[in-house]
């Protein structure tokens, strides 16, 4: 579907949620959008890395890591592991690293910035739970669209009414 988020909001008005203007995207891919799958973080990448690992069928993960900035939750190795197993793209609020490598995959990323360090490996976390930043919530099930104008949310797929 091709697709514009400026054309959705014009198109659904109320019926999508644009996400405040908070994150740098990264990847090579810079549209993509798919259903919603979350997790919430504090500190921690291995839940997001055992999510990755999983089939993504073109979803897209939604990270909420409380906008931690002392480490990443997300690098070049958990991206290139996405990108196999099929996933839209990843959407996380907190830092990446890896930023070079990130930019050469045909993947969906958005971040609020980079971080050298890498965060805690204690698979501490929560999985299909509604989340909320960037001024919207994230629920399991809900579509996703990003492009080079932003990120809107909807209660599910949306199509464009001519």
């Amino acid at each position: 579907m091709n697709y514009e988020t400026a054309d959705l909001c014009d198109a659904h008005g109320d019926g999508v949620c644009v996400v405040d203007a908070i994150f740098t995207e990264y990847g090579a891919k810079p549209v993509f959008h798919g259903d919603v799958c979350t997790v919430r973080v504090e500190r921690d990448f291995l839940l997001v890395r055992q999510i990755l690992d999983e089939p993504g069928a073109d979803r897209v993960l939604v990270v909420d890591g409380g906008a931690y900035q002392g480490g990443a939750l997300l690098g070049g190795q958990m991206a290139k592991r996405a990108v196999d197993n099929q996933w839209a793209g990843v959407i996380i609020n907190g830092c990446i690293r890896d930023v070079a490598e990130l930019a050469t995959l045909p993947i969906g990323i958005r971040a609020l910035k980079p971080s050298p360090a890498r965060s805690a490996m204690e698979g501490v976390g929560e999985r299909d739970v509604m989340v909320e930043f960037g001024g919207v919530k994230f629920a399991s099930g809900a579509h996703v669209y990003a492009d080079h104008d932003g990120i809107v949310v909807a209660a599910q797929a949306l199509t464009l009414v001519p």
